[in-house]
């Protein structure tokens, strides 16, 4: 590979993710073995601001951790117009799940040096974007119990662990939407406004949806009884959930969610802003390493 068509990549990974400390020797053999050069500038908890820092010295970001490493360079990679590569070195890695991105990380640097950069759409809630999924009600409160202890130790059932100490103390609460010129009154126990296909270690969020459908998916979990959620799993997994008579779900660009006190918003896992919550969908706003739309798993086309 000549010198002249060498790619420089700015490589971060997160030490605190759940595989943070995943070997990189082989990584940056496989990315040099498809003409892309890593640098690693020193430590800096503040990814955003390595990303800006370094913008003009790169081609490309390559990302190592979850789903909250991808969610807090995301204002970065907007700003700089830089496209992402990602190693999935987090618990459930919802985003590269969505993607069909390979789960091996030495993969995932093979497929970063074959792959185009695909445009995808970010979901921004009060000047917070986010990939995968805002929530407000019982996975914010999930996510306030979920420590990346936990994670760590757990992976993917630390979040079954979590969901069944805040399911007994969750309670209904009222919600005002404004939305497609419509207001409405609703009493639930989670409101979740979902950009990307897959959320919280397994499940979806409609089962249609995909990272660059230019869409919002709303969904409200309008259930009389906790143990109702327990019935509903199958579905939450599947993403039809809003084919059941309790759960209100419609798709959208743009909504309003208010409360009658402020509540903590969740967005890709971590407690960012609080309601009244104003969510719009940013479409095509960064490009990500990925395969196809035609080539990713489980996806389900809507009709023509």
């Amino acid at each position: 590979m000549s010198a002249a068509s060498t790619r420089r990549a700015l490589l971060l990974v997160n030490p605190n993710a759940r595989n943070g400390s995943f070997s990189l020797d082989s990584v940056r053999e496989a990315l040099r073995d498809a003409g892309i050069e890593p640098f690693e500038p020193p430590g800096d908890p503040d990814c955003t601001a390595v990303i800006k820092r370094h913008a003009k010295e790169c081609d490309l970001v390559i990302l190592g951790g979850g789903d909250g490493t991808m969610n807090s360079a995301a204002p970065a990679l907007v700003e700089t117009g830089l496209p992402l590569g990602i190693l999935p070195l987090g618990t459930a890695n919802d985003l590269a799940r969505s993607l069909g991105l390979p789960t091996d990380p030495v993969e995932a640097a093979r497929l970063i040096g074959t792959a185009q950069p695909q445009a995808v759409d970010l979901g921004w809630v009060n000047g917070r974007y986010y990939f995968n999924v805002a929530s407000i009600g019982f996975s914010a409160e999930l996510a306030g119990d979920l420590t990346s202890e936990s994670k760590k130790k757990w992976g993917t059932l630390g979040y079954a662990i979590a969901a069944m100490r805040v399911l007994r103390r969750v309670r209904p609460f009222t919600v005002y939407l404004e939305h497609d010129g419509q207001t409405e009154t609703i009493t639930t126990i989670q409101v979740s406004v979902g950009n990307g296909r897959h959320y919280g270690g397994g499940m979806t969020v409609e089962e249609t949806a995909t990272v660059d459908d230019g869409k919002l998916d709303f969904y409200s979990l309008e259930v009389s009884h906790w143990w109702r959620l327990i019935a509903l799993l199958p579905a939450l997994r599947r993403g039809t959930q809003g084919k059941a008579a309790d759960v209100r779900a419609f798709n959208t660009t743009e909504i309003v969610v208010k409360t009658k006190k402020p509540r903590p918003v969740n967005t890709d896992g971590e407690l960012s802003t609080y309601t009244p919550a104003h969510f719009k969908v940013v479409p095509k706003a960064i490009r990500i390493y990925a395969p196809e739309p035609s080539a990713r798993p489980g996806i389900i086309p809507t009709a023509s």
